[in-house]
């Protein structure tokens, strides 16, 4: 099996199944000298792990890190870091009643089509259990992006099922099981998920993720194009089916007049953008949102076909999120993290004696200038946190 790395100059590739031994990563291109423990990876695994409330996974697992190289003394070294995180509860039996049969929306019949083989407990490599790696590679990422140029990383649960969750602000995404920006919509959302969990079936989510201080200029303008690397990676997620940068599908219904985002010398004026240009970076907050679909693991008898043709029912029994998008924000904002380190230093690599005297203006004008051109009429711009 081939496409295991993501990455040009910081490249993650990462091995194992849901039901081996254990998963890991190896990040190959981390710049040196990085002051780098375990806790700097385990605050954000933690984060993503299961059993953390009774809406996702009740399977049992610390996903405690190791690091088995590439620190030295406290301190990245350039080397590469190979991080290992031991599987401690499967439960193999709970799938031998699919081991001959395909589950519908999973990736089942095209693994076993492609590959001619199928570890079918829990998924194997299909399994979202893979995600903790990318988690544990996001921490590395995001700590070195944040100490090397300030760039912060946050996301939030936007929608779930058909219920919209509205912005209020970050500092309430921590305090609730959901991801929630909202202080007000946990207890809603918990009975929402408990009849969603008794009825047996699942639903989808909204993810959004926005990434502020992002220097300009990152990105490639034809086939390194930064959106498209961000897209590929959050597409990369299990259970992702759409993404959007900035207005997204809005920017069908908007004029050319609203959508352009104007710039004063104080600064850009709107976001429609998303904070990428021609593939590269304004300089403004990166906004990305994505999809998922409802979890296809339910105990709900479905239409299926066997490996030898026949049409038979299956229903999935075990340990599953009835939302997978529950815990696909650490995911989310892992994933961005891995991007802008990759583009960092590739920009680092080809840019760093690019001089230029135009100056570089803010990534968001005064209100008082915003509020000048809005009068005028061109401009309808949310706060960009809340697109």
């Amino acid at each position: 099996m081939s496409g295991n790395t993501l990455g040009t100059l910081f490249c993650v590739t990462s091995f194992g199944e849901s039901h081996g031994p254990a998963i890991g990563c190896v990040v190959d291109g981390c710049p040196p000298g990085m002051e780098l423990a375990v806790a700097d990876i385990q605050k954000q695994l933690d984060k993503r792990k299961p059993g953390t409330s009774r809406h996702v996974t009740q399977r049992r697992e610390s996903d405690t890190v190791e690091i088995l190289s590439g620190v030295f003394e406290g301190r990245t070294t350039g080397t590469p870091i190979a991080l290992l995180i031991r599987n401690e509860d499967a439960r193999s039996k709970d799938y031998s009643n699919i081991a001959d049969t395909f589950r519908p929306g999973h990736a089942d019949y095209t693994y076993w089509q492609k590959y001619g083989v199928r570890d079918y407990r829990g998924g194997g490599r299909q399994s979202a259990r893979e995600t903790a790696v990318r988690v544990a590679a996001g921490a590395i990422a995001r700590k070195w992006l944040q100490e090397r140029y300030g760039v912060t990383i946050r996301g939030c649960l936007a929608q779930i099922g058909s219920k919209p969750i509205p912005f209020k602000s970050w500092e309430f995404v921590d305090t609730n099981p959901f991801f929630a920006a909202n202080d007000e919509v946990a207890p809603e959302l918990e009975s929402f998920m408990d009849a969603l969990r008794k009825s047996g079936d699942s639903v989808g989510a909204r993810i959004n993720v926005v990434a502020q201080n992002v220097p300009v200029g990152w990105g490639e303008p034809v086939y390194g194009k930064l959106d498209a690397d961000i897209a590929g990676a959050m597409m990369s997620i299990n259970a992702v089916k759409g993404v959007e940068i900035g207005a997204g599908f809005a920017s069908i219904a908007q004029q050319g007049t609203q959508h352009s985002d104007q710039m004063t010398p104080q600064g850009f004026v709107s976001n429609h953008a998303g904070g990428i240009l021609g593939g590269i970076s304004t300089g403004q907050d990166i906004v990305v949102s994505f999809a998922v679909k409802p979890t296809s693991s339910i105990r709900l008898d479905r239409r299926t076909i066997d490996k030898a043709g026949n049409a038979v029912v299956v229903n999935t029994h075990g340990r599953h999120d009835p939302c997978v998008g529950i815990r696909a924000t650490p995911i989310a904002e892992a994933m961005l993290a891995l991007v802008l380190i990759d583009h960092s230093l590739r920009h680092r690599a080809q840019n760093a004696d690019v001089v230029n005297t135009t100056p570089r203006i803010a990534a968001q004008a005064p209100a008082d200038i915003i509020a000048k051109v809005r009068d005028a009429g061109a401009v309808d711009d949310p706060d960009p946190d809340e697109a």
